[in-house]
């Protein structure tokens, strides 16, 4: 539709066509001047509307402003008293503010292969190579020097090493009583295809992660009999069978059949070095390293977790997990529990980012292997297939897309969570699934750095303002946590 347009001089330029035009609208019933009058009108009635419009926006937005003025004004029974309050944007900002605006830098992998130089030590240029891209995984060649191996592993020795697994774990039944699961709730939690029957590697994830024993499809087999569980013997509980079982059922019978080191989770010894101010020089230089590595804030890493160090014997082994577990509302990451103002029985070690040092070279075995690097997709289903299972790393390391021999003094670090893509902790990465492979020949020295950030940043800036407000020494580089606020582990300075 061509609408009349108007010369500069306020006359129609339509008005030759007039005769050939259909007749006016009611409102063109008197001559044509009169009709350019109405148009007028009408558009002049349009703009009052407009403007009054407009006015009462702008005294909506002077009445929020205003209102908000007066609440900013009116000192809260808790604030301190001042004579002059200065406006929000004039106000220093306090920790919480500042940790909002902190985004966690990641390195970039480009592609697997990619070597990239870095520099972590005075005159001295390390390479980066990328092992893979899920999860996100890098390899430093002589991160540590062969002295700094020896004192590390020299320092555990004297620390002392504990078991890393205690051989039967009790009072799980507990943590069943105070959630009041009942038998079909915890069917259908096992139940992870939600076809109506547990499969063997759906009870084997479950006795894995409760009992810490690391049962075979055979040893659950002997267990089924030895309970008269499976009744039609087709390796598969329905609901009815499952009812049968007691909580502790498959407890009680590991403790009377007894069980052995090897059929552990993890077999092997450790121990914690702390790496703060008066720790040994070595390890506050591996601490720094690791902060020029990540490019992470130097708090971030002060407050995570000590330097765990860990011996595998002949034997020794640690099957396939991940070092963080999925966060989820009503699960508390370990390290900010007590600023996170709610209790839950769930709680998981948000570990952010590995770095694995390898302190020995290994004579045979001791890989660390990365069952399902660069798969095309992740099923927790098809990791255990005919009686092949890919967690199992005393029989299938050889299996994995990807190991990493132990070299001495080389490094591996690795992602456990994606970026959420705003700068923070997102969905864990369930590709950095990983273990170690069983040592066939000689001993396995490693150590553990852990980064920890809570997906939740909010609760990641109340923990940080909490471990503030303890002591602090001007001369460290960053804040000083206690003890008891950091871990539930006793660590003693060396």
């Amino acid at each position: 539709m061509i609408e009349p347009q108007e010369s500069p001089d306020g006359e129609d330029t339509t008005a030759s066509a007039t005769a050939t035009l259909p007749p006016p609208p009611p409102c063109e019933r008197l001559s044509w001047h009169k009709t350019n009058i109405c148009s007028r009108s009408y558009f002049m009635v349009v703009m009052v509307f407009f403007h009054i419009y407009i006015i009462n926006v702008i005294a909506l937005l002077l009445y929020v402003h205003y209102n908000n003025s007066q609440g900013d004004a009116t000192p809260r029974p808790d604030a301190p008293s001042s004579d002059h309050q200065l406006p929000e944007s004039h106000r220093p900002p306090s920790r919480s503010d500042f940790l909002r605006d902190i985004s966690l830098p990641r390195v970039e992998g480009i592609r697997v292969g990619h070597v990239q130089k870095v520099s972590l030590v005075p005159d001295k240029v390390h390479e980066m190579r990328t092992l893979s891209l899920k999860p996100l995984l890098f390899e430093i060649p002589e991160f540590l020097s062969e002295e700094e191996c020896r004192v590390v592993m020299q320092l555990a020795q004297l620390k002392g090493l504990m078991e890393s697994q205690l051989m039967v774990q009790e009072g799980q039944e507990e943590l069943v009583e105070e959630l009041n699961l009942s038998p079909e709730e915890i069917f259908n939690l096992l139940d992870i295809n939600q076809d109506g029957q547990l499969q063997l590697h759906e009870i084997l994830t479950h006795s894995r992660v409760r009992d810490g024993i690391w049962l075979t499809p055979e040893n659950l087999r002997e267990i089924y009999a030895g309970l008269k569980a499976d009744k039609d013997d087709n390796g598969l509980l329905s609901l009815e069978e499952f009812r049968l079982l007691s909580n502790d059922a498959f407890q009680r019978f590991l403790l009377q059949r007894g069980v052995k080191r090897s059929q552990l989770v993890r077999n092997s010894r450790h121990t914690w070095l702390y790496q703060g101010k008066g720790a040994h020089q070595v390890l506050q230089d591996l601490k720094k390293r690791v902060t020029r590595l990540t490019q992470l804030p130097s708090a971030l890493v002060d407050l995570s977790e000590p330097l765990q160090v860990v011996r595998y014997e002949q034997g020794g082994h640690y099957h396939a997990h991940h070092d963080s577990g999925p966060v989820y509302p009503e699960t508390a990451c370990t390290h900010t529990r007590l600023a996170a103002n709610t209790s839950t029985p769930f709680e998981t070690s948000c570990r952010y980012i590995t770095v694995l040092f390898y302190l020995n070279s290994v004579e045979g075995g001791g890989e660390t292997a990365f069952p399902v690097a660069d798969n095309r997709t992740y099923d927790e289903v098809s990791l255990i297939q005919n009686d092949v299972d890919l967690l199992d790393t005393r029989k299938n390391c050889d299996k994995s897309n990807l190991r990493v021999k132990p070299t001495k003094g080389t490094a591996v670090f690795w992602y456990n969570y994606l970026s959420d893509g705003r700068g923070w902790v997102g969905e864990q990465d369930e590709y950095s699934l990983h273990g170690g492979c069983v040592v066939t020949h000689g001993t396995k020295w490693v150590a553990n750095k852990w980064i920890n950030i809570d997906p939740d940043y909010q609760r990641q800036a109340r923990y940080q303002q909490l471990v503030s407000q303890q002591p602090e020494d001007e001369d460290d580089e960053g804040l000083k946590m206690s003890p008891d606020l950091h871990s539930s582990d006793l660590h003693q300075d060396l």
